[in-house]
């Protein structure tokens, strides 16, 4: 088990082997109503079905209408300030529910058990809640965890390849953050990832998950040091804003990070050699849905990074670059303006550099949810970039 101190309160993470945990959960329940229908005969089809709302996740479903449906049902059962709401899904049904706790009586107890990759190696700590309005995603929010995470790696076994690897981007991400030793050890264990032995991605869930923490702790409100962990992001955003959701979140991270670290090799705060070998060995590897070149468009994706919320306000006479995090054994911890050595860095992106400005950030239309060696030639477009639908999610 894992306990995090938050300033609006402290939660804790429990890591589950198997799907009986459920039985242990009370309260009012909103769950992903895929998720009913392929775990139904484990000890979700035994809820009671007065005291449960199955919620169908799309991106379109992260709006205020559907916060006050979570209300409203919450109201009819009699919900006061010391009920509880468990919600069980990914990142949609988490955004809805954990806004929908933080505002019903100023805020009631909340339980989430998220079901997919992204969700339990990333989105599932950090205590943010986010909902689109007015044609632009993300644009209001909480901060508010859940006073209970749990994480269990059977919901991963119903999830699409596409999902799951959206995840794995997020995986990839905090492990190059955390340093040259857990980069290693994911690589050396990917091909268990991949085939999502229990053990093997349960370990993978909770290094990413120590590393993130070590980004907010402190800095639980955006102010500062967790803008690290936006790296990849604003190409990334860019990206599934210009395939109009296309590519999943988490392999258009992959592909920003692939883009960041080119950028850091040609500004000299990255070794050529070690961001060869981090896109064959990971970054590329793991990229299963890939952009077409209208995807990649210049103009579509210049407007989109315009758009995005993470990509921060200049200040006039504001320095434009940041240092990017490093491997070493306490990556996060590199002064503004510090060079990362060749022993494995990982840069920032919107130019390669790594943003800590938590200023005014410019808005993004919504749409729909969901490594070389030396002697090599450098990456290109051509070689992350192929024409082909992106796969369903099944979970």
């Amino acid at each position: 088990m894992m306990r995090i101190a938050s300033r609006i309160h402290d939660y804790s993470v429990h890591f589950e082997e198997g799907l009986d945990f459920l039985a242990r959960l009370d309260g009012f329940f909103v769950v992903d109503a895929n998720v009913l229908r392929l775990h139904g005969l484990s000890a979700l089809g035994a809820l009671d079905r007065d005291r449960l709302l199955p919620f169908t996740a799309e991106e379109n479903a992260k709006a205020l209408a559907n916060v006050e449906e979570v209300w409203d049902r919450l109201l009819a059962r009699g919900v006061r300030r010391n009920g509880t709401l468990v919600s069980i899904g990914g990142g949609i049904v988490q955004d809805v529910t954990g806004f929908a706790a933080a505002t019903l009586y100023r805020g009631i107890r909340w339980v989430y058990v998220p079901t997919t990759l992204l969700a339990q190696a990333d989105s599932c700590i950090g205590a943010k809640t986010s909902l689109n309005y007015g044609g632009y995603k993300n644009l209001i929010g909480t901060f508010y965890p859940p006073h209970e995470v749990h994480i269990c790696p059977a919901f991963l076994s119903t999830l699409s390849e596409a999902d799951f690897c959206s995840g794995l981007g997020e995986v990839i991400k905090l492990h190059l953050m955390g340093g040259a030793e857990l980069t290693a050890r994911l690589t050396a264990e990917m091909e268990r990832v991949r085939r999502r032995e229990p053990r093997a991605v349960l370990e993978a869930i909770r290094r990413s998950l120590e590393v993130k923490i070590g980004y907010f702790e402190g800095d639980e409100f955006d102010s500062g040091r967790r803008n690290l962990l936006n790296f990849g992001h604003c190409f990334g955003h860019a990206l599934e804003a210009s395939s109009e959701f296309a590519i999943p979140h988490g392999q258009a991270v992959l592909i920003g990070i692939l883009f960041a670290n080119r950028i850091a090799v040609k500004r000299g705060l990255l070794a050529e050699q070690t961001a060869r070998a981090l896109e064959e060995d990971l970054l590329i590897a793991s990229l299963v849905v890939r952009p077409t070149a209208r995807h990649l468009d210049t103009a579509r994706i210049l407007d989109a990074f315009r758009r995005d919320k993470k990509r921060p306000h200049r200040q006039p006479g504001r320095a434009a670059d940041r240092a990017a995090p490093r491997h070493g054994p306490d990556p996060g911890r590199v002064p503004p303006g510090q060079e990362a050595d060749g022993t494995g860095a990982a840069a920032g992106d919107d130019g390669g550099a790594a943003r800590d400005a938590p200023g005014r950030r410019p808005r993004r239309r919504a749409g729909r949810s969901r490594h070389g060696r030396a002697g090599r030639p450098a990456l290109r477009l051509s070689r992350i970039s192929e024409a082909g639908p992106a796969p369903s999610s099944s979970g």
